[in-house]
């Protein structure tokens, strides 16, 4: 009797969304670069209350939990999305600041979550663990190496309830750490598939791919520093075997893992994530022929995946994107996608 592997992505709860309400040339979520080098979040599933004491070629950070626990991986996905906002309102050339009032359901629906309302409840939870957790750090951020403490978030407040009780939106200060990232551009674009990862240590060990291998081809390391820049508790026998299952085809997004000697684990890119500004730039009236041609899809997805299939092509120097992209999308819909 054949075994039943479960499905390595969670679903996508939305297929059609508004990814994020924001400029379409900078739709893709957006993590800092300090938190995706060192541990910070906690991948533990239940309340994780042990205080985090990590060094590291000359970093040392520290990590208060609250009475709540400590900000795990998943509460992450709030600071995820302030920072893709912030970075498109950014590139757009509009004014930032730390303050932001966000909009929970496009939230929630951003990061591949339900919309139930245990959902809401278990937004505010997050919150409470993000602005309790204290970190004491000499970590860089935007060339600037301080020793400080803070919050991950100053505060958070709900502006407003609907008569159900549930959060309708909600106004985040991030911390002056965080916010220098962002004024820096000290960020990587994510797979929006990694909000589909079902395991807190799969998605650390995919922000730990993500950010070094980069532009590289692939990324060796060994297992134990991989243990100790991941964060995880456990055992590193038990952390060991964790890995091995995550070495099938297309476990990670964009990356293979495979085992090599010398307890090393070496991640393969298989095809790069296009940053901001390194693709051709469409217009507006390019995407909303494009939405003529095939209406009712996710035209920012589609955007996304020409900008794949143009950089898997050698990144052609296009007199015209414009037609170029409309020609592309043509194919697409003539005919099974031949990105």
């Amino acid at each position: 009797m054949t075994a039943i592997t479960a499905p390595t992505l969670l679903p996508d709860r939305h297929p059609t969304p508004d990814f994020f309400i924001c400029d379409v040339f900078d739709a893709s979520p957006k993590d800092d670069l300090g938190t995706m080098e060192h541990p910070v979040f906690s991948l533990s599933t239940r309340p994780d209350k042990r205080i985090l004491s990590y060094a590291h070629n000359g970093t040392t950070i520290e990590v208060v939990p609250s009475v709540k626990g400590r900000a795990t991986i998943h509460d992450k996905d709030i600071l995820i999305f302030c920072i893709s906002q912030l970075m498109s309102a950014l590139n757009a050339g509009r004014v930032i600041s730390r303050k932001l009032t966000l909009k929970a359901h496009d939230l929630l629906v951003a990061t591949n979550r339900d919309t139930s309302g245990d959902a809401y409840t278990r937004l505010k939870d997050a919150f409470e663990r993000l602005a309790g957790t204290r970190i004491t750090t000499n970590m860089t951020t935007g060339g600037i190496e301080t020793t400080q403490g803070f919050g991950l978030i100053d505060s958070w407040e709900i502006r407003r309830r609907s008569r159900g009780g549930r959060m309708i939106s909600v106004q985040v200060t991030l911390s002056e750490w965080l916010f220098r990232a962002v004024q820096t551009k000290s960020v990587l674009t994510l797979s929006r598939d990694y909000f589909r990862l079902r395991k807190p240590l799969e998605r650390r060990i995919y922000e730990l791919a993500r950010k070094h291998c980069g532009r590289q081809p692939e990324w060796g390391v060994s297992v134990a520093t991989l243990h100790k820049k991941s964060g995880s508790a456990a055992p590193l026998r038990v952390f060991r075997a964790a890995l091995r299952k995550m070495t099938g085809p297309d476990h990670l997004p964009e990356y293979d893992i495979t085992e090599a000697p010398g307890d090393l684990m070496l991640f393969t890119r298989r095809s790069r994530v296009v940053e901001p500004g390194q693709a051709p730039l469409l217009s507006v009236e390019a995407l909303e022929a494009a939405r003529a041609i095939l209406p009712g899809t996710d035209i920012y997805a589609l955007h996304a995946q020409w900008q794949a299939y143009w950089d898997r092509s050698g990144q052609a120097v296009l007199r015209n994107p414009d037609q170029a992209f409309l020609g592309w999308l043509r194919k697409q819909a003539e005919g099974p996608a031949r990105s």
